[in-house]
């Protein structure tokens, strides 16, 4: 089992999660990130630090979202390896309502 990126983080490329990963597990995708499910070792660090809530526990991701468990699976293969907090992307289809303040 690993934690999942899922459907919140769409267009709203926050990386706030990356820094804290022990195991540096995220990769980064032209519209979300992306969490390698044999990389993570589900400390749950980067949980409380996603801003839009959008990191959840395989077992626990809403049904609506379960095809991202093999979106990070795959995407994660072919995508660079992120490590290092950026400028936060807040594209056109960012669901800023979901942000924590």
């Amino acid at each position: 089992m690993a934690h999942v990126v899922a459907e919140p983080c769409f267009d709203c490329k926050y990386t706030d999660c990356v820094v804290v990963c022990p195991v540096d597990c995220f990769y980064e995708g032209a519209q979300l990130l992306y969490i390698h499910p044999d990389e993570c070792i589900d400390c749950e660090a980067c949980v409380p630090e996603c801003p839009v809530e959008a990191i959840f526990f395989e077992d626990n991701l809403p049904e609506e979202w379960k095809e991202f468990i093999a979106l990070n699976a795959e995407m994660s293969k072919q995508s660079p390896n992120i490590n290092e907090k950026q400028d936060p992307i807040e594209g056109k289809d960012c669901d800023t309502s979901r942000k924590r303040a």
